[in-house]
């Protein structure tokens, strides 16, 4: 689409009716663009605020089709989807952004990484296993993970002694060096279909070690100017590898002897980007629209430091949620509440996050750690 294109009736469609669907859906319909998102869940996050919910699966060819043809302009707020019937309609001219074939190489995190090292971006070692022989590769100990489906943890094992390789995983996989983190960081990069490239302030990922999912976030990192820039090198040239249109959250690891290394990369808005709702200039949210659109992109000014921080289903709780604590948190100056209308909450489920400002960062992370200690998610049973 150019600059004579009629806006005022665009037709968006979006692959999943979660999180970040809504919050896609919401900034969409803020622009006056028709919404329909697919999504295999009766009332959705997303389903609550688009204009129209095909329900189907992620890997329903014929449902997914229907989305594509309806629509001007197809996108993804998650990537474990069939790509085959997506690369047909792509191919015949259909615009899905980013395009199914970048969508498929990042569904395979060994691909990716092979990508990316073959590029000239800074990666962990990594190797293929193919027997067990080859787990032992690096020595121990050593991470394991799985080549297809990870997420927020889920396919990432480590391997401390020979003595666990009984106990590896045994779908696809390959491992890598266990590195000697010093802070996880990330940086959300916009691209359109013009090649403009735009990112946003690199951050600090804290993470739950109970089930290793992202915790809370601080923009901007407290990193050195030096390493800063080099980040955000690193990441744009990574998009840029890509050929990838739209919204992308590079995870980084800083080692404790100052390299720089990518971790893998999500080709959609990301958890590490939420804070941008309020801190920015341009939300991740309404620039992801932008970009796969090829509108011009928003500005990435950071406008205040900020904290965000998931709210996570409580342990030992499961059922329709309740939010304990919610009048005490918002007696807190500069916090926004973000509940995501999931109708099921169960343990270290991401229910809604919170993100706080303040001047100083440290203020912020201090505010934010008060609200987390009296914001809690339960659901209707005890288990």
């Amino acid at each position: 689409m150019d600059k004579n294109f009629n806006y005022s009736s665009l037709k968006l469609g979006i692959i999943g009716g979660g999180q970040l669907g809504k919050i896609m859906s919401q900034k969409a319909k803020k622009m006056g663009f028709h919404v329909t998102i697919l999504d295999p869940t009766f009332n959705c996050p997303a389903a609550q605020v688009s204009d129209k919910h095909i329900i189907g699966g992620f890997h329903d060819s014929v449902k997914l089709e229907q989305l594509v043809q309806e629509t001007d302009v197809t996108t993804f707020e998650l990537e474990h989807v069939d790509t085959s019937i997506l690369k047909e309609l792509y191919d015949a001219g259909h615009r899905i952004h980013p395009s199914p074939y970048v969508i498929e190489l990042i569904q395979n995190k060994y691909e990716q990484k092979k990508l990316l090292d073959e590029n000239g971006i800074p990666v962990p070692a990594y190797k293929d296993v193919e027997s067990d022989e080859d787990l032992a590769s690096f020595g121990f100990p050593v991470i394991q993970k799985t080549k297809r489906d990870g997420y927020d943890g889920k396919g990432v094992l480590m391997l401390k002694t020979a003595e666990d390789i009984p106990d590896a995983i045994k779908t696809e996989s390959f491992i890598e060096e266990l590195i000697d983190i010093d802070k996880e960081l990330a940086v959300i990069v916009a691209r359109n279909r013009e090649g403009e490239v735009k990112s946003y302030p690199v951050v600090e990922m804290l993470f739950d070690d109970r089930v290793n999912i992202c915790d809370s976030v601080m923009a901007p990192a407290k990193i050195s100017k030096e390493i800063e820039e080099k980040a955000l090198e690193i990441c744009e040239k990574s998009i840029q590898v890509l050929k990838g249109v739209g919204i992308f959250g590079v995870e980084l690891f800083l080692t404790k002897s100052g390299e720089l290394l990518v971790n893998e990369i999500a080709p959609r808005p990301h958890n590490s980007g939420h804070y941008t709702e309020e801190a920015c200039a341009t939300s991740q949210f309404e620039q992801i629209i932008r970009a796969v659109t090829n509108l011009p992109l928003g500005s990435t000014k950071l406008i205040s430091p900020a904290v965000m921080i998931n709210l996570l289903g409580e342990e030992g709780y499961q059922g329709e949620p309740f939010i304990e604590g919610i009048h005490e948190a918002l007696a807190i100056p500069e916090l926004s509440f973000h509940f995501y209308g999931k109708t099921y909450t169960k343990p270290f489920r991401k229910m809604g996050h919170i993100t706080v400002l303040d001047d100083d960062i440290d203020k912020a992370l201090e505010k934010a750690t008060q609200a987390k200690d009296m914001l809690k998610i339960k659901g209707s049973k005890r288990i």
